[in-house]
């Protein structure tokens, strides 16, 4: 069914998305970019990672793209343990690495400051949009009973080991502060600039969590919805992902981690006061509407339970 799209809150009518493919073999495609007409309810694959220069162990882990983030005439988008920036027609200007880089998930702009979840070594790193350099680095640990975070400098070798600990997959930046979480966090942690603190309990293996208005929005991934939660329980709000019937979709047991499975929330970005945009696999979005508790829109770019949406921003050009 086809649902005329009222694009006029601040005129968005066009995401940006990532995908990661599960399970994918070496030579296949491992996702891509994707351009997605809310008013068309079409999508353009923008970019093919279909690099071989992939680590093939567990998980999705380097399969595919991440986080997105649009600076000025730069977008910048995640891989594993690479930042990559490209041109808004999506010629490459520029790609940087660092050590203290694995598994990155999402990532974040803040003033002339791009801050990546680096979640094999359980920190954030701050990438200098200015110097183009790594310039500052957050280790975070727990005792179990509360949370610590150290500075590090990302440019010498006295940083963490390599754990994942708490496999931290979220960042948010506002003037109140830098917000992350992870699956194993227990909830949204606020980091000051002097220590970090529980600013939200949320359920386990949340995703892409973030303040927002006077509650939180976040993929709770394992009950397969988005929700926000408000401190007025009256604006609660939870939206199902997109279903599909088992006839419409492939890849089914093709993924040897088992891992893929269809209806992983996942990706989120706000589009307005009362519209947020979330993504799930197999690789859809779905435009969800506060105010009212309705889904206005899905579209779906596949039908392959193996492919994932990842990272989601609205486009700015």
């Amino acid at each position: 069914m086809v649902i005329h799209w009222q694009y006029q809150e601040n005129n968005v009518t066009t995401l940006i998305a990532t995908s990661v493919v599960r399970g994918s073999q070496q030579g296949d495609s491992h996702g891509g970019v994707y351009l997605v007409d809310l008013a068309t309810q079409q999508a353009r694959q923008m970019l093919d990672w279909n690099t071989v220069d992939i680590d093939w162990r567990g998980r999705g882990w380097d399969r595919g793209l991440r986080g997105i983030a649009c600076a000025g005439e730069r977008i910048f988008i995640a891989a594993s343990d690479e930042l990559y920036a490209y041109t808004p027609d999506f010629r490459p200007i520029g790609s940087w690495r660092n050590p203290y880089l694995k598994h990155c998930h999402e990532i974040c702009l803040w003033q002339d400051q791009l801050f990546l979840t680096s979640t094999g070594f359980d920190s954030i790193l701050g990438f200098n949009l200015n110097t183009e350099t790594f310039d500052w680095a957050l280790a975070v640990d727990t005792d179990g009973l509360r949370y610590r975070a150290a500075t590090f400098d990302p440019k010498g070798d006295q940083g963490p080991l390599m754990l994942n600990k708490l496999h931290l997959n979220s960042i948010h930046c506002n003037g109140d502060g830098m917000y992350f979480s992870g699956l194993n966090t227990d909830g949204m942690l606020h980091f000051n600039g002097r220590g970090v603190n529980m600013s939200a309990t949320l359920p386990g293996g949340t995703h892409n969590a973030r303040p927002f208005q006077d509650g939180v929005l976040f993929n709770d991934t394992r009950a397969d919805v988005l929700r926000f939660a408000s401190r007025d329980q009256d604006r609660d709000r939870a939206f199902g992902v997109p279903q599909y019937g088992e006839t419409e979709l492939t890849g089914v047991g093709l993924d040897e981690s088992r891992i893929a499975r269809a209806g992983f929330a996942r990706g989120l970005c706000v589009i307005s006061d009362s519209l947020v945009a979330g993504g799930s696999s197999p690789s859809s979005i779905a435009v969800h509407d506060l105010k009212s508790g309705e889904t206005a829109l899905s579209v779906r770019l596949s039908s392959d339970v193996r492919n994932a949406i990842h990272g989601l921003e609205v486009w700015p050009y």
